[in-house]
């Protein structure tokens, strides 16, 4: 089962997308505020930047690592890789020219909420540097909030959270071993 949302009134509505083709156009009637809409059968182009195979966390083919988008009442669980240097993260809108994109009807996330700069240490070795954008909403690691110029290193395995949205870091396999 699949759900598309109402843009009217962020409404979900299930439907059985094995009974249809990809490039199928199928037209909804909301149930709550009656808007008509459609939609087209397929993969979204932000989705495929996001690969359906990264949903077991495997993270091989990403040298740097991904979050993970942990799913709750406004969106599906999403992994998203990171690149080398900022990873600006907010709400995916159309035309938001962020990189790291959340597709989510969260409103307590901001179109461009905080930043992971993913550089090398002194050692050689990854780092993850998070901070807020400033945001509306702000940035919570392990229960406390960034400050408005607070950076915070953070490890495989970090819990940060932004408006209503839990979010884990998973870095590469040979990161995570001690040396």
């Amino acid at each position: 089962m699949k759900r598309v949302k109402c843009p009217k009134c962020d409404n979900y509505i299930a439907f059985d997308e094995t009974k249809y083709e990809a490039g199928q156009s199928l037209v909804f009637e909301c149930p709550a505020c009656g808007k008509q809409f459609g939609i087209r059968i397929g993969v979204s182009k932000l989705r495929a930047l996001q690969k359906d195979e990264n949903a077991d966390e495997n993270l091989s083919n990403n040298d740097y690592g991904a979050i993970i988008v942990i799913e709750n009442v406004f969106h599906y669980k999403q992994v998203i890789p990171l690149k080398l240097g900022d990873n600006t993260i907010g709400r995916y809108m159309k035309g938001n020219n962020i990189t790291t994109p959340i597709e989510t009807s969260d409103p307590s996330i901001d179109t461009f909420h905080c930043v992971i700069n993913v550089g090398y240490d002194k050692r050689g070795k990854l780092r993850y540097i998070l901070r807020d954008a400033p945001s509306n909403t702000g940035t919570f690691v392990d229960n406390e909030i960034l400050g408005d110029r607070e950076r915070r290193v953070i490890e495989n395995g970090a819990l940060f959270t932004i408006g209503a949205t839990s979010i884990l870091l998973r870095t590469p396999d040979e990161d995570n071993a001690e040396g």
